[in-house]
């Protein structure tokens, strides 16, 4: 005996795209303000700075600045990948998909291009955050003294922050992955 199957009926595929273009925006506008978060941290240092440690073996040394610099522009191109993937995706199911201009959220998309667009996505932004966390390390050392120095300042705003966000992106890539496993 078999069971019948059902196809999906128009407005559950809907209602699913509907679902997929509502998360892709949530991506977007989450790595647009990760962005400007890069440019603050940019722009909150200048090379030769003293800490606010008040003692000079506190204060970071240009390799700090350097190191600043590149992790800003390796998270900001993580955001930015990250962003133009979701855009893309949007623009295939908005775009491909749709005859209507009433049907917008209509779409018959490959479920694993989806998928798959939707992880890389995914993992570009964790990437991000990972490398924004680092420059933000040494924005924290370039303000504040280095992390050696045992500056309690500097070491309380590094745990915090390293505990927020690993804490965040656990829970973050543990939703994915919960996502994608039952999806």
């Amino acid at each position: 005996m078999t069971t019948p199957t059902r196809s999906p009926s128009p407005s559950s595929s809907s209602s699913t795209t509907s679902v997929h273009v509502t998360a892709l925006d949530g991506l977007v506008n989450v790595n647009s303000l990760f962005t400007i978060a890069v440019f603050v941290g940019l722009s909150l240092t200048t090379p030769g700075q003293k800490s606010l440690e008040m003692k000079s073996a506190c204060d970071a040394d240009i390799n700090h600045a350097r190191r600043l610099l590149v992790f800003e522009v390796v998270s900001f191109s993580f955001f930015l990948f990250s962003s133009l993937v979701a855009q893309g995706l949007k623009l295939a199911i908005n775009l491909l998909n749709s005859k209507d201009v009433d049907e917008a959220f209509r779409a018959h998309i490959n479920l694993t291009v989806l998928k798959f667009g939707m992880l890389g996505s995914a993992i570009g932004s964790v990437m991000g955050c990972v490398f924004l966390v680092l420059s933000m390390v040494n924005v924290i050392e370039i303000r504040l003294g280095i992390i050696s120095c045992g500056s309690r300042s500097t070491v309380r705003a590094v745990a915090t922050l390293i505990t927020l966000v690993s804490s965040g992106l656990v829970i973050y890539i543990t939703t994915v992955f919960y996502a994608f496993s039952r999806g």
